[in-house]
């Protein structure tokens, strides 16, 4: 079980976001960013999106930094990826 997040390379709203997985549970992401204090509405189905500015704690609090492919990848391998023509 792993909390992962890539880095912050998508613009909106004046910043960058990234995302933040569970390469094994919802459960797992949703206790993870509580944990973090990250807002409910931050959630998109299978991932937070999380601004540039919180990376680095993140990743202190245990989320393991992997480039946006590798991210894609083991979501997708958990069975937790909602594929976009589905949202």
């Amino acid at each position: 079980m792993t909390v992962l997040i890539d880095p912050a390379l998508w613009p909106r709203h004046g910043r960058l976001w990234g995302h933040l997985v569970s390469d094994a549970s919802l459960d797992e992401l949703h206790a993870f960013a509580a944990l973090a204090g990250l807002p409910r509405r931050g959630f998109d189905l299978d991932h937070y999106d999380v601004p540039d500015e919180l990376h680095g704690a993140l990743v202190e609090l245990g989320a393991v930094p992997v480039t946006p492919h590798e991210l894609i990848r083991r979501l997708r391998a958990s069975g937790l990826r909602v594929r976009a023509r589905d949202r």
